[in-house]
């Protein structure tokens, strides 16, 4: 699923399944947060996510969605989850996103985790979970409105409709929208530019910036999975 590659102080994170539309297995989620963890030990300055082909990120794997995945794949699917977001909570290096096409579910909650989320002109954004008969995750239900005006980030969870770039930019989800065979290029130029200061001094003010956000988004997570367990209690078997 990952493919990595340096240039000078920035570490690129390419989600290279485009024929799954970038879609997340276990593995994935496990890939994802190891190679997090590499660049977070090593002499890194600044980790760019983006995709490969027609999506950043379609979001979990259908198997996990449409529960015909294993139990034991299910339950590695919750333990590695649980563990790439406490692992992008955690990066003290600028975290940046290059979207490119489709940003669905976590493909979509991740970019609540980054410092900077540039997009693409044709980028298209969707929270799809009341659609899917399912509540928000990864700490979204706090975190979208730390990043978003109010009224967008409600009609956006509440709704399901997909979200454009000009609209993610109008809303707060994204920093910029660039054509999108320019989309890399700016995204370099914007980690190119953080990574050339003070790293310590860029690490503090991280810290200074998103201080209690892993918290919030801890027990937003909390709140949400208790909120799914209600809702997958309410349902009639069969």
């Amino acid at each position: 699923m990952l493919t990595e590659r340096r240039e000078g102080p920035v570490t690129w994170l390419v989600f290279d399944k485009p024929h799954r539309l970038n879609s997340f297995t276990p593995d994935d989620y496990a890939d994802l947060r190891a190679g997090l963890q590499r660049a977070m030990d090593d002499d890194t300055r600044v980790v760019v996510l983006t995709g490969n082909g027609r999506a950043f990120s379609a979001g979990a794997d259908r198997s996990l969605v449409e529960g015909t995945a294993s139990p034991a794949d299910r339950e590695r699917a919750g333990e590695e989850f649980v563990a790439l977001l406490d692992t992008l909570a955690r990066c003290e290096k600028p975290l940046l996103a290059a979207v490119n096409g489709y940003a669905v579910g976590i493909g979509c909650t991740m970019l609540l985790y980054c410092d900077l989320v540039l997009a693409g002109e044709s980028a298209r954004f969707r929270f799809p979970f009341t659609a899917l008969g399912i509540t928000p995750e990864a700490g979204s239900s706090a975190l979208v409105f730390a990043r978003t005006r109010w009224a967008d980030a409600m009609w956006a969870m509440l709704s399901s409709e997909w979200i454009d770039a000009a609209g993610a930019r109008e809303m707060g989800l994204a920093w910029r929208v660039v054509p999108d065979a320019s989309l890399l290029e700016e995204a370099q130029r914007a980690a190119t530019t953080l990574a050339a200061l003070e790293p310590a001094s860029v690490a503090a003010t991280k810290r200074l910036l998103t201080v209690g956000r892993a918290a919030a988004a801890r027990q937003a997570r909390d709140r949400e999975f208790a909120e799914m367990k209600g809702l997958a209690g309410s349902r009639p078997a069969g």
